[in-house]
């Protein structure tokens, strides 16, 4: 179940004086979970719930209490997520003697924890956010799924901490004030250098992809229970293509489990049109998927490195080809700039602008149609499908690859803070810090281990920021969103496959397209990587123009004294092709959101 947990431990105070203030944090992620509200208290600790009903909708009411004993020995647990292998879980716990009274995954996760320890995060496989109050051990325990597809946030202190799926939970507690350190200007301007662990907000931490954390009277200690392990991979290509289709087939299989309406967002690329096909396979209900397009893109789209063709004729294409009805969602473009206020209460982090908007609208549109969708989200970063990963300057540079050569939006600092920020030597250092993480194979060398590098940091950052966008967007509307290509078994075989046999034709992702080769119509299977849809609208555009020239002359702007007025101009006027940017407008937004951002939610800025 998609939903949104939150809670508060204190060694130092009686929580159960504290309900009032524990309801308004559940309260804040209603749209996370507009089926069902509830709040457990004890003298150190509070957990709230808001609930999205996906699978056993009259069971798994939440938080959930272990069958035993009193507060004293209570085990609850709040949850988010879907753990797709709860069945073969639920029969293996019932063979230890579990006995359950609900058909959820929910009963699944607590009865694995009594069972196994923390040690249980070893059997889930899903994507979660869970958070279990073992009051014997007077322990709190945090787990993030593998790759973050769902978010965890949390803020702590001496004595205690608050956690939640998204900041505003924390942000209705008085224990936390939002402020942020000049420092954090270079994730602000390209959230696409955010580490796991970071937010713009002071002291607020993420849970890292794949950890866990334990939260006890000594205080919060985050360790790790997973990681991407490389070895020798000793398949053919015939076998390996095998391989990945019969993995991508039981993935899809299992994402499939739910008891309310489900479908498929297909852009006509790939991606999203193999998972489309391998569902319309399975699936025993009639499948519709959905696109988004914008109003005049007839006559407006501009083709870009990125965005070389428009998504409709293709998702029509594979509509018609695997047999399943299909609606592009047409938005209008003067409808963006109308909900980017919605998408910033979304995010509680600076707005993407057109982006959000247009993926927002969409949502809204299919969520009166069905409450789970089933994305290609997370291909790209596993088999190799960006054009950086093909482009000799980009792959060999050193820094992010998707970053290269292209200009910099704290190149428009002022002075005085390009000189305190040392944004250059920050991307460094953060570029430095993640390649030291990468796991490496003993004897590769050259391409090969270039290319794992690379892979392993469009895992990072890149892959990191478009799931945030997805959940953020999709949840504000109770719309759960699944992305089978970020499935941990998938990865950990995919990501051992050489790089030569993952564009064994010369092309991008070609293990993947090799593995789903027979259900796709050519146009389809062999249509160059096109990221997701942008307007080209001048309307649009002048927009945008307005917004940013209001910040530049409003002398209150938290931002006027940060900035180089005539060099955020000059950028937004400039001609020069981005690979990653639609246009220079989408390049120099973050200075309009970031200001928006900061007046919302009040931020006070420190040296």
């Amino acid at each position: 179940m998609m939903c949104g947990i939150t809670g508060w431990v204190d060694f130092t105070r009686d929580l159960t004086l504290e309900r009032k203030t524990l309801a308004a944090m559940t309260e804040t992620l209603r749209p996370r979970g507009p089926d069902a509200a509830g709040l457990w208290l004890a003298s150190h600790v509070g957990l709230g719930h808001r609930r999205l009903a996906v699978v056993d909708v009259e069971g798994g009411v939440q938080p959930m209490l272990a069958r035993r004993g009193g507060p004293e020995t209570a085990t609850v647990l709040t949850y988010s997520g879907e753990l797709y292998n709860f069945r073969e879980l639920r029969t293996l716990l019932s063979t230890l003697g579990h006995r359950f009274s609900t058909s959820s995954d929910t009963e699944v996760v607590l009865s694995a924890y009594l069972e196994w320890g923390a040690g249980f995060v070893d059997r889930l496989r899903g994507i979660y956010a869970l958070a279990i109050w073992d009051a014997t051990r007077e322990e709190l325990v945090l787990v993030r799924d593998r790759l973050g597809v769902k978010p965890l946030y949390y803020y702590a202190y001496d004595g205690g901490i608050l956690f939640a799926s998204e900041p505003k939970a924390i942000l209705a507690n008085p224990l936390f004030t939002p402020r942020m350190s000049v420092d954090k200007l270079p994730i602000l301007f390209n959230p696409r250098l955010t580490m796991p662990w970071e937010t713009p907000f002071t002291d607020l931490r993420q849970l890292q992809p794949g950890h866990l954390a334990r939260v006890d009277r000594s205080g919060t200690h985050e360790t790790p229970y997973w990681r991407l392990v490389s070895r020798e991979h000793h398949d053919d290509y015939a076998t390996t293509v095998s391989a990945v289709r019969e993995i991508l087939d039981d993935v899809v299989v299992h994402q499939l489990v739910a008891d309310v309406p489900l479908c498929t967002l297909l852009s006509g690329g790939l991606d999203s049109s193999a998972v489309t096909a391998l569902a319309a396979l399975r699936s025993y209900r009639d499948l519709q998927s959905y696109s988004v397009d914008f109003a005049g893109a007839d006559a407006d789209f501009t083709a870009t490195a990125l965005r070389p063709d428009r998504d409709t004729p293709f998702a029509l294409a594979a509509a018609r080809h695997i047999g399943v009805g299909h609606t592009p969602i047409v938005v209008d473009p003067s409808a963006l700039s109308e909900v980017t206020p919605t998408t910033l209460a979304a995010r509680d982090l600076p707005s993407l602008g057109q982006f959000d908007a247009s993926m927002y609208l969409l949502f809204e549109q299919i969520r009166a149609r069905s409450t789970v969708a089933l994305s290609g989200e997370g291909a790209d970063e596993v088999f190799g499908g960006y054009p950086w990963f093909f482009d000799r300057s980009t792959v060999w540079g050193d820094t992010f690859p998707w970053l290269g050569s292209a200009p910099r939006l704290t190149d428009c600092l002022a002075p005085d803070v390009l000189a305190s920020v040392r944004p250059h030597d920050d991307e460094r250092d953060r570029y430095r810090t993640l390649l030291a993480r990468v796991p490496r194979l003993a004897g590769e060398s050259g391409l090969a281990a270039r290319m794992r590098e690379v892979l392993y940091l469009s895992l990072q950052g890149p892959l990191l920021y478009l799931l945030d966008r997805k959940d953020r967007m999709s949840m504000a509307l109770g719309l759960e969103v699944r992305v089978p290509f970020c499935d941990h078994v998938l990865l950990e075989y995919v990501w051992n496959v050489p790089w030569q046999m993952k564009v064994a034709d010369g092309r991008e992702k070609s293990l993947l397209r090799a593995a789903v080769s027979d259900l796709l119509p050519p146009e389809v299977l062999w249509r160059a990587k096109s990221a997701y849809p942008a307007t080209f609208s001048s309307d649009h555009a002048k927009v945008v123009r307005a917004d940013l020239a209001a910040v530049l002359n409003d002398g209150a702007s938290p931002l006027r004294e940060l900035l180089d007025v005539d060099k955020v101009k000059d950028a937004a006027d400039g001609q020069r092709e981005m690979m990653t940017m639609a246009n220079n407008l989408q390049f120099v937004l973050p200075v309009v959101e970031v200001d928006r951002w900061l007046r919302t939610y009040d931020v006070s800025i420190t040296s």
